[in-house]
């Protein structure tokens, strides 16, 4: 009996390790993926889901970060988080969500706004917001997910929040790190995902700079917004398009 519930607890530890064996890794920030998702850019951004077309509706995680302006800070990001958001939707509606909670928690040595709307972004979804400024970099992560999903999503999510990390440019360039964009730029990075079954060498450029024009203003977290909310839209009218 002994023999067999260590045999159980040697199996769940290799699943457990074998869910999240995948690390979505970039030139300011890294967290662990489950198995079966991949990230792409899209645009400015960088947007995680599952390769599972059926799951793919389900949830989305989406990542940027951009040059500090005025805006970018953590009492910035938690006003901003604080106060329900209004789009005006396609046929000329408004929606307003409900801000659920904002706090600001430590992950892995590093504080972060942590917050939850509902239908921020598009009407039946919740989404977790993580933002935090770093040397000059303001940086947030959005994890979406459909209502009716929100419970079983949960867990996956806070494990890819325990694993989030974002490093130190100073030290990782010798103490010689400095902005290589003006404010409100985005940042041009080169990013990779290995794993077992991957080239750790895999690598995709972003294409192209912003001008930083009217993005000095704008705070990280409002740039991944829109992102998210426009990716979601798209995504909605295919799939009405296609029950068509």
């Amino acid at each position: 009996m002994k023999s067999f519930r260590l045999l159980v607890i040697a199996v769940s530890l290799c699943m457990t390790t074998n869910v999240f064996a995948k690390t979505f890794s970039s030139q300011f920030s890294e967290f662990e993926l489950p198995n079966g998702w991949e990230c792409a850019l899209e645009g400015s951004e960088w947007v995680c889901q599952s390769e599972n077309k059926d799951r793919k509706k389900e949830a989305i995680i989406i990542l940027a970060a951009k040059y500090r302006g005025e805006q970018d800070s953590l009492d910035m990001y938690q006003a901003y988080l604080k106060s329900p958001k209004s789009f005006s939707l396609p046929g000329g509606k408004t929606q307003i969500s409900e801000a659920k909670s904002v706090t600001v928690r430590e992950i892995n040595g590093q504080r972060w706004v942590d917050a939850l709307h509902l239908a921020s972004e598009v009407p039946g979804f919740y989404t977790r917001y993580l933002a935090t400024v770093k040397d000059s970099l303001g940086i947030a992560v959005t994890f979406s997910v459909a209502k009716d999903h929100y419970d079983s999503y949960q867990d996956i999510f806070e494990k890819i929040i325990a694993t989030l990390k974002v490093f130190d440019q100073k030290a990782a360039s010798g103490g010689t790190w400095k902005p290589k964009g003006a404010e409100g730029d985005l940042i041009q990075d080169g990013t990779y995902i290995p794993d077992g079954s991957q080239n750790p060498d895999i690598g995709v450029k972003k294409q192209g700079k912003g001008d930083g024009s009217g993005e000095e203003t704008t705070t990280i977290i409002g740039i991944v917004v829109v992102a998210a909310v426009a990716f979601l839209l798209i995504r909605a009218r295919k799939k009405k398009k296609g029950k068509k």
